[in-house]
């Protein structure tokens, strides 16, 4: 039907048209409505917080654009700080709940100035850039969240690093009026400066309820252990002057002291030492003839000559240390990033980040009643570990020390480790510095990433004609559950190994290799008969483990000990007849940089049939020789792979009053 007349350009003509009045009116009411549905899709999906909206930046205004909030004069006051606190009494866990990534989230107050109800400021400095930097390093870090119902932890956007700069009452009332403080449960402080005069507390006078404190000069007595975290004093010079890495080794300077603040009665037993040493120790002071000011400040002087600071700091290989009015000092920062080793006096002191970092890797503590006795304890201490506590001192400044960021983001990685410690780093991973590699070795990611052709392991059991002890290593051996197979290597080119019929029956089998010259190494081959993963190599004059010592703990890197072993290394061992044991405990540290485990009681070396004439370990020049290997592994290596331990890995119920019959492994220790 042709009905295009029945249309006009205002719509079909069928429908009646609305007088002006009604239609102004149902505009209005749809008008009116539609705003109503927006509003309230608005409200919907807003998120259910106002703080959660006010995303912590400053890039959206000065600081003193933020909102003023000013402090009745009866606004409460937290407690004072609960010593006894812990993460299960002070900390609810339960708000940071599961996350694939095991990460907690961190929320930051918005930035407001707090006043008294004269409108002074709480604070003298209002927000140092310092705590402006933590605070941008922290938002841009994987931890932060601008949702406020999802956050584990809160940091308060007021800056209490310097307490020098609060006024105490004022403060702790502004902390109380955080929407969520709740007695300050999960909420963290920052505070490097603590104290003030004369008693100068060692942890910030702010009252502050439940809150966790990252603290810059906790001693022993205000540090609650596992619950506030124990960081560095920030150094302004660290972002003002970078200096070089300098290569571990002797410096020009043996003791260095640059501190100006030092008690007279420090200074004077540090003059007396160094009358005593000469020029070996190097003591500066502030500098009388300069002008106060930032200049004089990366100045020192002595008998009128002037150093620059901190770069004469890499001119010794040991930079005291002491305490001044607080325990924390900056210097202590300084000292790092020039890798000198700090000589540190400072009683009860808690050493920065000290739950995760080994200090004795880095530094030296005295105790100051030994200050006079320095120069004879730091002596004692071995060149090479001189060079390696160096290289350990710089790298913790790189790490942990170097900004404000390093050290906000390593305190929330401390306490994130606490809250989920199934994922938490390893002790080598927070104390190892990057591996070193070397052309001559590589990484252990070349060997097949595939299964091993057989399960458990293989027993190398090295020999020459011991056939007694030999047999009876075969048999306990044996014993072993997870034992895949035993290879015998015999050593001896000038006599047949026994029959056959001879050999201990064994429920694996059994493989002898005759070798063609007389070498240690030769227990360290990757013979084709191996076909685990894991390998047990061992002497045959070794009987004092048990079979549960032994499935207990093993395992060993025979590829690369025969193909990859750095320098003439292996060559030495053969020609020495020696050190092939330590040889292999260099290469495995310096691939893994682990320690090695302990995991048997202490025994004592048991060997029937070893005699003056044919046994090794018994010729007068054996141990000489393997103070000598040290030193000669480590010049090839180019550093001192091993690692200290002071673990031992026992079994569950290994000394408990049980019957033997519940224990896994209850034959341990019984040699």
């Amino acid at each position: 039907m042709y009905a295009s007349g029945k249309y006009s350009s205002r719509g079909p003509a069928l429908i009646p048209r609305m007088k002006t009045k009604h239609r102004i009116y149902y505009i209005a009411l749809f008008s009116v409505v539609l705003l109503g549905l927006i509003a309230t899709g608005m409200f919907q999906f807003w998120p259910h917080s106002i703080e959660s909206s006010a995303e912590w930046t400053l890039e959206k205004g000065s600081v003193h654009d933020a909102p003023l909030i000013r402090l009745p004069a009866s606004s409460p006051i937290p407690e004072r700080g609960d010593l006894s606190c812990r993460m299960h009494t002070c900390f609810d866990v339960y708000r940071c709940g599961y996350n694939p990534k095991n990460k907690i989230k961190v929320y930051i107050y918005a930035l407001q100035r707090f006043v008294d109800e004269f409108g002074v400021p709480i604070s003298s400095t209002g927000l140092s850039r310092e705590y402006n930097d933590l605070l941008s390093a922290i938002s841009d870090s994987d931890f932060y969240t601008d949702d406020v119902t999802r956050a584990c932890l809160f940091i308060p956007s007021i800056d209490v690093l310097n307490q020098n700069s609060l006024r105490i009452r004022e403060t702790a009332q502004a902390l109380a009026m955080l929407p969520r403080w709740d007695k300050g449960m999960n909420h963290l402080l920052f505070n490097m400066l603590p104290g003030g005069p004369p008693d100068y507390n060692t942890a910030l006078d702010v009252p502050r309820d439940r809150a966790l404190l990252a603290g810059g000069g906790f001693s022993t007595w205000t540090y609650r252990q596992g619950y506030d975290v124990s960081i560095p004093v920030y150094s302004p010079l660290s972002a003002d002057v970078q200096l070089p890495e300098r290569q571990p080794g002797p410096r020009r300077y043996f003791i260095l002291s640059s501190q100006t603040a030092i008690h007279r009665e420090y200074r004077a037993e540090l003059e007396r030492l160094k009358e005593e040493n000469g020029e070996a120790l190097l003591l500066l002071d502030k500098c009388s003839n300069l002008s106060q000011g930032a200049a004089s400040a990366r100045k020192r002087c002595c008998k009128g000559q002037v150093y620059d600071y901190p770069q004469i700091l890499q001119e010794s290989s040991f930079c005291v240390v002491l305490r001044g009015a607080r325990l924390g000092q900056a210097a202590l920062s300084d000292v790092l990033q020039a890798g000198c080793v700090p000589v540190i006096l400072a009683d009860s002191y808690i050493l920065p980040f000290s739950e995760v970092l080994d200090w004795k890797r880095a530094s030296v503590v005295i105790p100051e009643e030994k200050l006079s006795e320095m120069y004879t304890i730091l002596k004692s201490i071995p060149h090479r570990q001189v060079e390696e506590m160096q290289r350990q001192a710089r790298w913790f400044w790189e790490a942990y020390f170097s900004s404000m960021k390093a050290i906000g983001l390593t305190t929330l990685q401390i306490i994130n480790d606490r809250i989920y410690p199934y994922a938490a780093r390893t002790y080598e991973q927070w104390n190892n510095p990057p591996v070193v590699k070397w052309s001559s070795v590589n990484s252990p990611l070349f060997l097949p990433l595939i299964p091993p052709r057989a399960p458990g392991f293989t027993a190398v059991v090295l020999t020459y004609d011991r056939i007694e002890s030999l047999f009876r290593v075969i048999t306990e051996i044996s014993k072993v559950p997870s034992l895949a197979k035993l290879l015998i290597v015999w050593n001896n080119q000038n006599k047949s190994p026994p029959e056959e019929s001879l050999w201990p029956k064994v429920g694996v089998p059994l493989k002898v290799v005759r070798t063609k010259e007389n070498k240690l190494s030769n227990r360290f081959f990757p013979y084709d008969e191996i076909e685990t993963e894991a390998v047990l190599a061992i002497d045959d004059d070794i009987i004092m483990l048990t079979s549960d010592e032994l499935q207990f703990g093993y395992e060993y890197f025979n590829y690369l000990y025969t193909y990859k072993m750095p320098g003439d290394i292996k060559n030495w061992v053969d020609a020495h007849m020696n050190c092939e044991d330590i040889a292999m405990n260099f290469l495995v540290a310096n691939i893994t940089g682990k320690a090695p485990i302990k995991v048997t009681p202490r025994k004592k070396f048991k060997c029937p049939e070893c005699t003056a004439i044919d046994g090794l370990s018994l010729d007068q020049t054996h141990m000489v020789e393997r103070s000598e290997c040290i030193n000669k592994f480590a010049s090839v290596f180019g550093t001192m792979p091993l690692k200290v331990v002071e673990h031992r890995a026992d079994p569950v119920l290994y000394k408990d009053d049980f019957p033997e019959k519940l224990k896994s492994f209850p034959n341990i220790g019984s040699l």
